[in-house]
């Protein structure tokens, strides 16, 4: 049976929202897409929020996630229904690593001065983070909505591992930012390299689905459709 629904999973310091310029050009091309509201508390209460949405959809199901939400669909990616995995600028961890393991090899990115406490057990990231290292590619006032809209991320979720990579099994897909401030470029294209994932560099920053909607579309769609 073909794909036709795309789950689309975001990361942290973001919402659903960010996928809103994606989610109509998958709807033109005839996919279901939807996006996940992650709580960002914890990497098991983000997968049990994924596989909600999975469990309710018929037939098979791609899953796209973003950054932090590529560690999401690494651990939701195992769910049955689930055919393929597309990474945008995304933690892609071994199984029994964490997110923090995964990227501690590599030079910090420019953004990560940028992350602050926001209460208690919480991270999120400044003004200035979000306008020059996150989405630097974008328009100041988009910029500023997705300052506003961000989920803050609660500090556990970096250290909590995967327990089996979905990517070992599934079908990948990479979109590396070449021009990201958020997770170095470095670690994207080596995960991807290492994932065996069908892989587009695109000059973009942390947010190619805002920056560059058409191509992550056509990615998404391409996966869907090669299964």
């Amino acid at each position: 049976m073909a794909i036709g629904t795309v789950v689309l999973v975001h990361g942290a310091f973001a919402d659903g929202s960010c996928w809103a310029k994606v989610i109509p050009l998958l709807t033109k091309r005839g996919l279901k897409a939807l996006a996940v509201q992650n709580p960002l508390s914890s990497l098991a209460d983000d997968v049990t929020a994924v596989h909600r949405v999975v469990d309710v959809q018929k037939g098979p199901v791609l899953m796209a996630g973003h950054s932090w939400g590529g560690a999401v669909i690494t651990e939701a990616g195992n769910h049955p229904a689930v055919k393929g995995l597309v990474y945008v600028a995304a933690g892609a961890p071994d199984g029994g690593q964490s997110f923090d393991e995964w990227w501690k090899p590599y030079p910090p990115a420019p953004g990560a001065a940028e992350i602050k406490a926001y209460g208690e057990g919480y991270v999120a990231l400044t003004p200035a983070g979000v306008r020059k290292h996150f989405v630097q590619d974008i328009p100041a006032d988009e910029a500023d909505i997705v300052y506003a809209t961000q989920g803050p991320l609660a500090v556990r979720c970096f250290g909590d591992k995967i327990s089996a990579a979905a990517w070992r099994s599934k079908p990948s897909w990479y979109v590396v930012a070449a021009h990201d401030e958020t997770i170095p470029p470095a670690v994207q294209r080596d995960s991807a390299k290492k994932m065996g994932a069908e892989t587009l560099v695109l000059e973009s920053s942390h947010v190619p689905m805002l920056s560059q909607p058409d191509a992550v579309a056509e990615v998404i769609a391409r996966a869907a459709a090669s299964n």
